[in-house]
């Protein structure tokens, strides 16, 4: 068995030193420096970018939309006059549902770009449609191959750029995931996450951002598809910052041991076809089923950022009351609204802080 302890640290999450007040949903009162957070005129390509307050604040604003909008049936124009350029050039249901309804929701207008519409760097630079865009529209969401092709985005543009998802990272689907699990369990601190499957961009999100939230991570791999080496070190940084483990095995049974939560995503990427039977061949053992779960806490769920294929997860366990799936992928639309509305107002959540 291959396991390299990454990082303990028995000291107690440092949590916000001021009054909390719980509720029975799970929300408190207290903690006012997150209200004092300012995120307006940002960027956001990575979670790593974002302290643990702004990613809190985060949450507590997709939480407050989701009450007042889907609860209370309010009507918030709070992107009225305002537009979002959405380019894709992966395709995507629940990227693309989740921005262009929810910035319609908003008040807003969205416009969609393919590669039929926009060649980033083809028939324009990047450096040029950075400019235009800026010009023309408020905020643009890209969903792309590489990562440096957000990079050069958000240089040249003068209006915030959301990474929809790159080779890199994912950063609107961890801010879903985390969501999800706070309205579960009442609170993230504490938590123990365990990722079992290949080290890529949604992996690679929640090691910039599972220890701000005071979340412990395992981490299983097959030899040869571990995460990037530069995110790893980061992360290790990050665990002992934040008092958290942060725990690397090729093992799935080790890494679903005592877990809370069970993550896993597809194996074969767009762009990786080519790679598909060699994949399938590695990642033997690496399905997630009941019988992995055998061994995390007796009320252990199951998270998938979709699509899902077989080989992944059994239907036992996707269709079965552990799986929380589908409210994650709800929760897509209301996290995506809530980091809009923070990049593009001064908006102030009206219900009580999230308990984290």
């Amino acid at each position: 068995m291959f396991t390299k302890l990454l990082s303990v640290n028995n000291n107690v999450f440092k949590c916000l030193k001021t009054l909390q007040v719980r509720s029975a949903r799970g929300f408190s009162i207290g903690a006012s420096c997150l209200g004092s957070v300012s995120l307006k005129g940002r960027s956001c390509l990575t979670l790593k970018d974002f302290s643990s307050d702004e990613i809190k604040t985060l949450l507590w604003v997709s939480a407050d939309l989701k009450h007042r909008i889907k609860h209370e049936k309010q009507y918030l124009p709070l992107l009225q006059g305002k537009s979002i350029a959405m380019i894709f050039e992966k395709r995507s249901t629940r990227t693309r549902m989740s921005t262009e309804t929810g910035f319609a929701l908003l008040g807003g207008h969205p416009c969609f770009l393919t590669s039929q519409d926009i060649h980033l760097g083809v028939n324009e630079s990047s450096t040029d449609t950075a400019r235009v865009l800026s010009g023309l529209c408020d905020i643009v969401l890209a969903r792309v191959y590489s990562h440096s092709t957000l990079e050069e985005l958000d240089k040249e543009a003068s209006i915030p750029i959301i990474n929809g998802l790159s080779d890199l990272y994912h950063p609107i689907q961890i801010l879903a995931d985390f969501l999800t699990l706070q309205e579960h369990y009442g609170s993230l601190s504490g938590l123990t996450v365990s990722w079992i499957g290949d080290g890529n961009n949604v992996l690679h999100s929640f090691m910039m951002s599972a220890a701000k939230l005071g979340v412990h991570l395992k981490i299983a791999t097959p030899k040869g598809y571990e995460p990037d080496r530069s995110v790893l070190q980061e992360a290790q940084r990050l665990s002992r910052e934040h008092g958290t483990q942060l725990v690397l095995t090729s093992d799935p049974r080790e890494a679903a041991t005592g877990s809370d939560v069970l993550v896993t995503d597809t194996w074969v990427s767009m762009g990786q076809e080519e790679e598909k039977k060699k994949r399938l061949k590695d990642f033997k053992g690496y399905q997630i089923t009941m019988q992995t779960g055998s061994v995390s806490k007796p009320d252990w769920t199951f998270l998938h950022c979709l699509p899902r294929k077989m080989e992944e997860v059994d239907d036992e366990v996707f269709y079965s009351s552990r799986s929380l799936v589908f409210p994650e992928a709800e929760n897509r639309k209301w996290t995506i609204m809530g980091l809009m509305v923070s990049l593009l107002t001064d908006y102030t959540p009206q219900m009580p802080m999230l308990k984290f």
